[in-house]
């Protein structure tokens, strides 16, 4: 019997260009691809974006990006639709290829369609980012209308609240960020 294939950073390297929008990630030595997402995704993962930017550029406290490529290990990168990052942390998290090599303070995923895609975001990132000390993890159902907020508590993030279109987000680790959920929502 032989050993699963372990994928690394370096395998990513040798892989061609995509000519679609595929996104290849690593988790745990488990290569992950899937195709961007439909018309709903793109919506709520630019309104996170567009919200957690203006605070930031409002408070001057970090950054906002979309979709950069984050690698913890050579066997653990991925891309998050979303993440936020502290400026002190900032200045030494971005390597020569333009990959953050810290954990960003948060890290935002907007959950794709399919069960692979549901697990892959509420439970191997769950974990991923658990392990490497991301301080929160928002996970966005566009199609369900609801943001479940995850919080670090000593060694993990745990569930801490499940937002629904009524609810407004905020959250002590960005001090004043206050976005009605409902504005994620593609409604047209």
């Amino acid at each position: 019997m032989r050993a699963p294939i372990r994928f690394t950073t370096k395998d990513l390297d040798l892989f061609p260009e995509p000519l679609d929008d595929t996104r290849y990630e690593i988790i745990n030595g488990e290569l992950h691809v899937s195709r961007q997402p439909k018309a709903g995704h793109q919506f709520a993962s630019g309104k996170v974006f567009y919200a957690l930017e203006s605070w930031s550029t409002t408070t001057r406290n970090g950054l906002a990006m979309a979709a950069p490529g984050v690698v913890f290990a050579v066997d653990d990168a991925v891309a998050p639709d979303v993440i936020w990052i502290a400026d002190e942390r900032l200045q030494d998290g971005i390597d020569e290829a333009g990959h953050f090599r810290v954990a960003p303070d948060l890290m935002v995923e907007i959950l794709s369609p399919g069960s692979a895609n549901e697990l892959r975001d509420r439970e191997l990132k769950l974990d991923l980012y658990s392990r490497y000390g991301v301080r929160e993890y928002w996970i966005v159902d566009w199609r369900r209308h609801e943001v479940s907020v995850y919080r670090r508590s000593e060694t993990a993030l745990h569930i801490s609240l499940t937002l629904r279109d009524s609810d407004v987000l905020t959250s002590p680790l960005l001090p004043g960020f206050s976005c009605p959920i409902s504005q994620f929502w593609f409604t047209r």
